[in-house]
């Protein structure tokens, strides 16, 4: 039997990340909303939209939905997010 280390103190690969600028208002903001695929989520999201519609003035929302939790964003959910003021991405154990 093989054991495989992996060692967490190596640096990631390319420079470091940086954040996207804050948006001024979410008033009449599209809000895009990765939906990581665990059970949680879909609700979490239906709560946290309601929020951001009545509270804060959001316009819509763009979901999309991951096909399982161990895989990337593909480029195809990227670019449909492509109009999104703001993304969240969440999970919803």
């Amino acid at each position: 039997m093989t054991l495989k280390l992996l060692d967490p103190t190596l640096s990631s690969e390319g420079g470091p990340l940086q954040l996207a600028p804050a948006v001024a208002s979410l008033q009449g903001a599209v809000i895009g909303l990765i939906d990581n695929a665990k059970i949680g989520t879909g609700p979490f999201y239906d709560f946290v939209s309601e929020i951001l519609k009545k509270e804060y003035g959001a316009r819509e929302f763009i979901r999309v939905r991951k096909p399982d939790t161990t895989r990337p964003v593909s480029p195809e959910m990227l670019a449909s997010l492509r109009g999104a003021d703001v993304i969240l991405s969440a999970i919803g154990d």
